[in-house]
């Protein structure tokens, strides 16, 4: 698959998907963009700037959502002109599709929102390659119905079906804690899309905190590791200078200004367990 014109694949170089959680403003988004495009110059790696105008699953209420689409998307242009980064945002409601397929280069599907069949086929009709997160509750093998949905709606818009990257995010283990089965990599690259690893929401415990989710950001870079090891094509890093101030998701997001060394050693071992041929066949799509 082409992603942004460059190759993408479990047989292709890492690329990274970066940014808060929420976008905060304008200015918060600029400072973690601007790091983000220094890491991308020095390591000659794709890096896309993620962000969300809003987060329409938060556990509370009373908790910020974000800037709204209008505000959002406006800040992730910017991004895009100051930086040169492409940038990702999700979408929540497929009327929404069409609107952020102007400024996003590549939509994203919220994890909870996997099974929404109109949401799916939206993104897909957009045009612009999508990013689709497994929910929490499906087993890797349920994600091939949901590709083929999106397959199926850019087939009838006539748009090419291979668009789509899917991503694990952590499967339910009980209340408010995840574990990932490494295996599960291999069973969604048998759809032949390239598969995205979400190592910061893969430390979430959903809901842990009562009104919030909670979770352990120590755990990041060690499953980062293991799923580069396992081939995967892209890696999702939520990071922030500040994660402990953060509007949303601070305790699985990474600092910013320990982003570098990490990326560093991942793309470092990218390239070993790639050039060695040990990724394992299933991966090697």
């Amino acid at each position: 698959m082409r992603l942004l014109g460059r190759a993408v694949g479990q047989d292709q170089p890492l690329f990274l998907i970066a940014g808060p959680c929420v976008l905060e403003s304008e200015a918060l988004a600029l400072t973690v963009a601007a790091q983000l495009r220094a890491l991308a110059d020095r390591l000659g790696l794709l890096v896309v700037f993620k962000g969300s105008f809003d987060k329409a699953n938060r556990t509370s209420s009373a908790s910020y959502r974000g800037p709204g689409i209008d505000e959002g998307l406006a800040i992730l242009a910017k991004v895009r002109c100051e930086t040169g980064l492409p940038v990702l945002t999700d979408i929540h409601e497929p009327r929404q599709a069409a609107a952020v397929a102007e400024v996003a280069d590549i939509l994203q599907t919220p994890a909870f929102l996997a099974r929404q069949t109109d949401l799916i086929a939206a993104a897909a009709r957009s045009g612009r390659p999508v990013n689709i997160k497994k929910a929490q509750f499906m087993a890797p093998t349920d994600m091939a119905p949901v590709l083929g949905k999106a397959r199926e709606a850019a087939r009838e818009a006539g748009l090419d079906e291979n668009r789509f990257l899917l991503c694990e995010r952590g499967t339910s283990f009980g209340y408010n804690r995840l574990v990932n089965d490494m295996t599960g990599l291999a069973v969604m690259a048998e759809t032949g899309a390239p598969i995205v690893f979400d190592a910061t929401h893969s430390v979430q415990s959903p809901g842990g905190l009562g009104t919030s989710s909670g979770g352990d950001r120590r755990f990041v870079p060690l499953l980062a590791r293991a799923a580069v090891a396992a081939g995967v094509a892209g890696l999702f890093l939520e990071t922030h200078p500040d994660p402990d101030k953060a509007l949303s998701d601070g305790p699985n997001s990474w600092p910013l200004h320990r982003l570098d060394a990490v990326v560093t050693q991942l793309v470092t071992l990218d390239r070993a367990v790639k050039e060695s041929f040990a990724v394992e066949p299933a991966m090697r799509r």
